[in-house]
């Protein structure tokens, strides 16, 4: 579940703690947890609403103007109707991740294990996370044809890095967060003393 930039100041300050999507599925789970730009959200309920019981009210609290502003933008879509309640459980917990770069090898281990099963069907790890050293803030689709790759994979790719605390998201392209720094280091300096 994506939230426009617009909502992002309301989901910060708590004023913003509904969403209605039309989906064919719901995407989120009553008791679950989703990273938004705001932080991190902890889905209070999730469930099939008709859309004439939705409030003045709770499209206020959608971040709407009004009712009817939040009817126009849901009646271009198909599917069924669900309110999501949430509040902002905290700060993105990948933020405090990437600002840590003092790792002990047992962080080492842990990092290298994950890194080996994202690169058993292709080596593309180590290189993207090269790519991305040499050529912070540059469009991911000129990354993604530097790689040989389609964009669309390309991010998901840099997205599991960013899920590790390797990485992270700028206006334009991405660059290595310090602890993407210091393990790309200590991977080049083992790299570099291995028989």
């Amino acid at each position: 579940m994506l939230f426009e930039q617009r909502f992002w100041p309301g989901i910060a300050d708590g004023s913003i703690t509904l969403a209605f999507r039309r989906w064919r599925r719901p995407t989120v789970r009553s008791g679950g947890r989703l990273r938004s730009p705001a932080g991190e959200l902890g889905i209070e309920s999730v469930g099939v609403i008709d859309e004439a019981a939705i409030t003045e009210s709770e499209a206020h609290r959608a971040g709407y103007q009004s009712r009817d502003s939040l009817l126009r933008e849901l009646n271009v879509r198909e599917g069924t109707l669900y309110r999501i309640a949430f509040h902002l459980a905290g700060p993105d917990s990948r933020i405090a991740l990437r600002k840590r770069a003092d790792l002990s090898d047992e962080d080492i281990l842990a990092v290298r294990g994950s890194l080996e099963r994202m690169d058993r069907t292709d080596k593309w790890t180590q290189r993207t996370l090269r790519l991305i050293a040499e050529r912070p803030a540059t469009r991911a689709a000129d990354l993604a044809a530097t790689m040989g790759s389609e964009t669309l994979p390309f991010k998901a790719r840099v997205r599991k890095l960013k899920e590790l605390g390797l990485t992270e998201s700028l206006e334009v392209g991405y660059r290595l967060s310090p602890r993407g720094k210091a393990v790309l280091e200590r991977l080049a300096r083992e790299t570099a003393v291995e028989p």
